[in-house]
């Protein structure tokens, strides 16, 4: 396994591989990984020759007052991840060689990023559609694997990957859950004993409203607010959003449609959750 740190050694690692037929899979993180940054890096390995996974704490994602830096990092126990899921290289580049002094470009979305975490924090996909852009055209992969997890940053990807004409396909895969439901993440470290006992009402409060679905229930205000009474029968829980939305536009919906997903986030003490599930009729 390699370790590149600059980004044109990056692109001359790619362009030989490239040359020499190879297809390339590609997993960005920002570390900390866990489960479900393994499950990617897995299925990154089934569907291309060679695999990069980069680890870098994009500070353009992150607002005044965020958790830039107490992001959780352990380079260690990344690499030794890494190795287990056979990954050829790991990109750790330096932010100075990403955004130098005078750097001045920036990719935004019109509509995407306004909707779900976008509406409390309006910065950050404007963060993270520029350094995935910018890691595209460094590592030049032929497949990107995101995970559902945070389902509006993987919808807000594939759209810049369309209109920018990178062709690169996109994969969305699985959230990888804990034995009781909570999704993993890395900001699950910041939970206390007390707080991590709570979280798992996200995940129960997004299965009784596909319970609901399943029964025959179509309001979507109705199901919202019963998995709102559900998460605020919690003490020490605050909800930033709870919304039910088309799939592609991420517009919300009054209706069931064929095409849904239900959403949500909350303050769990002074850690920010996200999660989300499908609604299937």
């Amino acid at each position: 396994m390699d370790i590149i740190y600059q980004p044109k050694d990056m692109q001359d690692w790619s362009n030989a591989k490239r040359q020499q037929g190879k297809t390339i899979a590609f997993v960005p993180t920002m570390g900390f990984l866990h489960e479900g940054h393994a499950s990617l890096l897995k299925e990154g390995r089934k569907r291309a020759d060679e695999l990069v996974l980069s680890i870098f704490v994009n500070p353009t994602q992150f607002a005044q007052g965020e958790d830039f830096d107490v992001y959780p990092r352990d380079m260690e126990r990344d690499l030794d991840i890494a190795n287990q899921t056979k990954v050829d290289v790991v990109f750790v580049p330096d932010t100075q060689f990403l955004y130098p002094k005078y750097y001045q470009t920036f990719v935004t979305l019109n509509n995407l990023p306004n909707y779900l975490c976008g509406k409390n924090r309006p910065t950050h996909f404007k963060g993270v559609s520029t350094i995935v852009a910018k890691l595209f055209n460094m590592v030049k992969p032929h497949i990107a694997l995101f995970g559902q997890k945070d389902f509006q940053q993987l919808t807000i990807i594939q759209q810049m990957t369309y209109d920018l004409n990178f062709d690169i396909d996109i994969i969305g895969c699985p959230i990888i859950r804990e034995k009781d439901g909570l999704a993993m993440s890395s900001r699950n470290s910041y939970l206390s004993k007390h707080d991590r006992q709570i979280a798992p009402c996200l995940y129960q409060a997004l299965k009784t409203a596909r319970n609901q679905v399943a029964s025959g229930e179509r309001d979507t205000q109705k199901i919202i607010a019963g998995a709102k009474q559900m998460i605020e029968s919690h003490p020490n829980v605050v909800i930033d959003y709870i919304s039910i939305f088309n799939s592609n536009t991420l517009d919300e919906i009054n209706t069931i449609s064929s095409s849904c997903r239900m959403a949500l986030a909350v303050q769990l003490g002074k850690t920010r959750l996200i999660d989300n599930i499908e609604l299937k009729i």
